[in-house]
């Protein structure tokens, strides 16, 4: 068998791989990369831009509804399920292959094949050629899970596959209560499904603020969403041309289709990572320690294959920190706090920093400021919605140290937002900048009244 000499070889071609073939090439490295499906991963393949394209599609029906409130007229709209599937299908293909161009014009070499370690500088691609690399980065990403087995279960689908069904759902249940779950379930609502959501905890989209899981329970459930909490999934069977969902509670729920997105596992299944004896941490990832290091020096982890914070800019951070650190001569750690985030659902979340909870549970005293106001477009619009806006402050230095928004736009704010948390920025910084109106934002800097003042017990 021929040995291929490698400075770095990557097993995966999701975006923190991409990233990191990339400038370690630009440093002179000898790379080369593994992909046993397509180029782009999760993110460009089926996850954040085929959902973010649904979303788009989800909620031109709102927008049409909301037109006649403006003087306009809209003719009577259909909708074409086939058609956005082509449509996303050819946009995902023009983004893959731009990865390749990308990787090609580096130099990076790119073998479309399955890759495993045979020990920690070997690695064995399944056409049966060998490998030997300087180091090896893990970038293999997750892979959705269905948690217990019930009955049924082979009739169930993930996100993955929800991106190409031959047919709409005119009925769908969906189990699960994060970002994906709560996603889909405004996705189909918006194209005209009728959904179910169903959470086994208390509320939906444990890990954020309380007001915010609170206000965006009661925008979806307006919108027709049904949701379900205290219960999950038991079973379910064949009904005619339809499938009948039982519940812990006792309940049966008619259903087309069956989505489970009750998270998802690190993809580290049969790599070869126990025969080489690299370390699981206790979150189901590969250890790794600041620099993305496993606990065999010459092998490193990025992305959502490390279970750290599963977000495709992480992902691209701490592979061009990997390259940098590794290839560059600059050792770079990643700063994986305050980290915004957003849910693309309906309305959309933004969020950055700490919640409520977490800043009472942190701080000696937390200051809370906040607002909810129905947002101008629905003054004429008559849509029943508001938006809820969210700073959490550290009482004693006055410093912001969290932003929530729930509306239009959440996820744009939230953005901006995060650059002012990152620097330190402080509440009497917010109430210096005049307002740009008639935006919803200014409600951020006009904020000035207390809402809720919180100090820890002496004791503590």
């Amino acid at each position: 068998m021929a040995e291929n000499n490698v400075d770095l070889f990557i097993i995966g071609a999701g975006s923190g791989a991409v990233r990191a073939a990339r400038i370690a090439a630009e440093h002179g490295a000898k790379v080369m990369v593994a992909e046993e499906y397509r180029l782009g991963g999760t993110c460009v393949i089926r996850g954040c831009v085929p959902k973010k394209l649904f979303v788009y599609a989800s909620r031109f029906h709102g927008e049409f509804e909301d037109a006649a409130g403006f003087g306009w007229t809209v003719s009577q709209s259909s909708f074409n399920w086939a058609t956005l599937v082509a449509n996303k299908d050819r946009e995902i293909g023009r983004l893959e292959a731009a990865y390749g161009a990308t990787l090609e014009k580096a130099g990076v070499k790119v073998v479309k094949d399955r890759a495993v370690l045979d020990d920690a500088h070997t690695v064995q691609l399944a056409n049966g050629s060998r490998v030997r690399a300087g180091y090896v980065l893990i970038a293999s990403g997750a892979t959705p899970s269905y948690g217990e087995s019930i009955p049924g279960l082979e009739h169930v689908i993930s996100s993955n596959e929800a991106f190409h069904l031959p047919e709409f759902p005119r009925r769908i249940v969906i189990q699960g209560g994060g970002y994906i779950a709560v996603e889909f379930a405004g996705i189909f609502a918006g194209l005209g499904s009728h959904v179910t959501l169903i959470y086994r905890g208390e509320n939906i989209l444990r890990g954020f603020d309380d007001d915010v899981r609170a206000h965006l329970r009661v925008e979806m459930e307006a919108r027709g969403i049904r949701v379900l909490t205290g219960c999950k999934v038991m079973a379910l069977e064949r009904a005619g041309g339809h499938f009948s969902v039982r519940l812990s509670s006792g309940n049966q729920i008619p259903a087309d289709r069956v989505m489970f997105a009750v998270g998802r596992q690190p993809n580290i299944a049969k790599m070869g990572l126990e025969k080489v004896g690299v370390e699981i941490a206790a979150n189901g990832g590969i250890a790794v320690d600041e620099y993305s290091r496993t606990n065999r020096q010459n092998i490193y982890a990025v992305g959502d294959v490390t279970n750290r914070i599963n977000l495709t800019p992480v992902a691209i951070r701490e592979g061009h920190a990997f390259a940098d650190t590794v290839f560059g001569g600059k050792p770079t750690a990643v700063d994986h706090t305050n980290v915004p985030t957003a849910v693309f659902s309906d309305p959309e979340i933004g969020a950055v920093g700490l919640t409520e909870a977490q800043a009472r549970a942190r701080l000696a005293q937390t200051d809370i400021y906040k607002a909810m106001f129905k947002p101008l477009k629905a003054t004429l619009s008559g849509r029943d919605t508001s938006v809820l806006m969210k700073l959490v402050v550290d009482g004693l230095s006055d410093r912001v140290v969290g932003c929530h928004v729930v509306g239009e736009g959440a996820a744009e704010i939230a953005q901006v937002a995060a650059v002012t948390v990152k620097m330190g920025a402080k509440k009497a910084d917010f109430d210096a900048t005049i307002a740009l109106h008639p935006t919803a934002a200014e409600e951020l800097v006009t904020m000035r009244k207390r809402t809720a003042t919180y100090a820890r017990a002496a004791a503590e």
